[in-house]
Order: C-alpha cells, then structure tokens, then sequence
C-alpha cells in the first residue's frame, strides 16, 4: 500500500476499489472493511501534514526495502528448513508431537558440537532443570533456573505448549502438575524438562517418540 500510494492524496486518486483490490492481492482478510475504512478516513481529513510530500517521496523507497528484506527472510528460512530436513536427527526429533521445522532447527543450532553425556546435563545446559529454593534449613520449594540457554529453553516451552493439544501424554502429565498446584507456566516448564529428557534418549538410541515415558526414560520430577 505504501510502495504504491504513499500519500492521501496517492490513495485519494486510487480511490476504494483499488485499495479494495490491492489488500485482497495481498490477503488481507478483512479487506473491504478496511478499504472503507481508508477512504472515511481520507474523507475526514481536514489538514494537510508538514513534509507530506517529501514523505511520499521517501516512504516508497522504505516501503520498497522492507519488501525485499521480507523476501530475503522468506528466503533464507526455506534454506535454513531443507537444511534441518535433511539431519539425519530431523525424523527422530519431529515424531515427537510439538516438535516442528522452527524447533527442530533450534534444538540442533542451540547443540551443535556440544556433548551431554546425560540427558540431565542437557537440561540444565537448557535452562529447565529444577532447582531447590532453600532459607536457612528449611526447603522452600523448587523453581526453574534463570541460567542454561534462553532460545533453547524459549523453544522447549512453546514445543511443550503446542504438544497439550495433540499429544495425551503430555496433556496428562500437565493436568498432573497442575492438581500438584504448579501454576501454568511451571506445569509447562516442568513438561518441557521432561520432553527434554524424552529426547536425549530418542537421540541416543536414534529411536522414534514413544508416548510411555517409562520407556524411553527414568521418571522425571
């Protein structure tokens, strides 16, 4: 819209059919809504801003550029996901439910030419190991460490989200910690250490997700 109208007088000449038009061709859901919606807009208007037209000359530039590095993300994402398609790992990873292209590529940046040789060290490195809150000599109850790898953790916990839809063992052992009376975001973190457990051991045996835990690991807290 910027690119090719950068100013109300731009989008006053295209008038409500071609910005109609323009946001359909760039799948705007609501089009028509918001076409109407420029045009009352452009109606209403009374004054004319300072340094408009030097803006109209500018605006199409940015808007130009801002296309380009959008394209050039797209781009490079398709790269980075036929990349994470072809590891060896990517069909062991993704047969966990939760665990796509995004996290996938994650998990193998955020572990490349590390080794974890268990999958409590793994863990920790990602930041979901619980740890014990102590005063004086008494325990005061367990939260999750602020250290270990932030885009791993952050991966992990929207891997661990996702999974409550699709997955009943993981919507199981959430419903478990929450009746313990964790808060959402600890049921999650206390999911995502477990499936983060789940799988080291899929990795090590090169074995495919398996919805008993008993399995594939030793019970997780």
């Amino acid at each position: 819209m910027i690119a090719a109208w950068p100013t109300p007088a731009d989008l006053r000449k295209a008038g409500r059919a071609r910005i109609d038009a323009k946001l359909k061709s760039n799948g705007c859901r609501r089009h028509a809504a918001w076409a109407q919606a420029i045009t009352d807009a452009l109606n209403k208007q009374t004054v004319v801003v300072a340094g408009t037209d030097a803006a109209g000359v500018v605006l199409p530039h940015l808007a130009r550029q801002l296309i380009a590095l959008h394209a050039q993300r797209d781009d490079v994402a398709a790269q980075v996901e036929a990349l994470v398609e072809a590891h060896p790992l990517y069909p062991v990873l993704t047969s966990m439910p939760g665990v796509g292209v995004r996290t996938a590529a994650v998990f193998l940046a955020e572990t490349a030419g590390r080794t974890f040789p268990t999958g409590a060290q793994l863990a920790s490195y990602a930041g979901l190991t619980p740890v014990t809150r102590r005063s004086g000599s008494s325990i005061r109850g367990e939260y999750v460490s602020h250290a270990g790898n932030k885009r791993l953790k952050r991966a992990m916990f929207l891997s661990a989200f996702a999974s409550l839809r699709s997955d009943p063992a993981s919507r199981a052992y959430y419903e478990r910690k929450r009746a313990q009376g964790k808060r959402h975001n600890q049921a999650v973190l206390a999911l995502a250490h477990r499936r983060i457990l789940t799988l080291y051991a899929m990795i090590r045996h090169r074995s495919l997700y398996d919805p008993q835990p008993a399995q594939q690991l030793p019970a997780a807290a």
